[in-house]
């Protein structure tokens, strides 16, 4: 008799567990859920927003890419919410086990990003950069990739070249353009009746360090993300941690599933 009511209290237990994982599953994933679904709404929104918003986005190629990885995002945590909510609250095991898959998935996929990152974190000093934007950079020629990302960058951050507008000298560009010391993106602008102007475009690509922004594009993008980064590290280390004890509860799940 002991040893039935003891196994009668253990099923009991095992089976109070199994709902309290299963109800804190389905919150968790309901929040990934909400939150995908508020991405989701920013970018759709930003692509078809009659306003006129949509056309400042299109003409910076920087939040126009931006725009498409809040779209992915937002679709990603959008469908691992849903798994995740509809695997826990109706006990499917087809479903916790594809929830569990997707999550392993973008798990080793953050994984693998992170060791590239450390593998190749010297592509990302001031040098290499230096470097590659006087052996690629052409100044005017926006079919080519690299020219016209540079060419976005040092307009969106009002800067000119990697570390000083000096890396201009010896470079590709001023092979092609002999007589300009700098490119146009590096001329200082002035907004005029909502439009922007160079304010004296000559005098800039002649070399006239008061028309042309001095303060290099390392610096400039490094002082604008220093909080971003911090905060992105913060939430790389806390998402991680959300994903294991994930696998582990959709695993616990499943297994209890009779």
């Amino acid at each position: 008799m002991g040893q039935g009511e003891a196994s009668a209290r253990g099923t009991t237990m095992e089976g109070d567990c199994l709902s309290c994982i299963k109800y804190l599953m389905f919150v968790f994933n309901f929040l990934i859920f909400l939150g995908g679904s508020f991405l989701l709404g920013v970018g759709v929104w930003v692509l078809v927003d009659p306003t006129g918003f949509r056309e400042i986005v299109a003409a910076n190629p920087l939040l126009f890419t931006g725009v498409y990885i809040i779209l992915g995002m937002g679709g990603m945590l959008f469908l691992l919410g849903f798994l995740g909510c509809c695997g826990a609250i109706r006990e499917n095991k087809c479903l916790l086990l594809f929830f569990f898959m997707l999550i392993l998935l973008i798990f080793l996929a953050e994984l693998a990003a992170a060791i590239l990152a450390f593998i190749f974190r010297e592509h990302l000093t001031r040098e290499y950069f230096t470097k590659e934007l006087k052996r690629h950079y052409q100044g005017y020629n926006n079919s080519d990739v690299f020219t016209s990302t540079w060419n976005a960058i040092m307009t969106t951050f009002d800067c000119c070249g990697v570390n000083s507008p000096e890396d201009f000298k010896d470079s590709l560009f001023r092979l092609i353009n002999p007589n300009h010391m700098v490119p146009e993106a590096c001329c200082q602008r002035a907004s005029q009746t909502g439009e922007l102007a160079y304010i004296s475009q000559e005098q800039c690509l002649s070399g006239n360090m008061m028309f042309r922004n001095n303060k290099g594009c390392y610096s400039a993008v490094v002082d604008y993300f220093e909080l971003y980064i911090y905060v992105a590290g913060a939430l790389a280390i806390v998402v991680l941690t959300i994903e294991l004890f994930a696998m582990v509860f959709a695993m616990c799940l499943f297994r209890g599933i009779q």
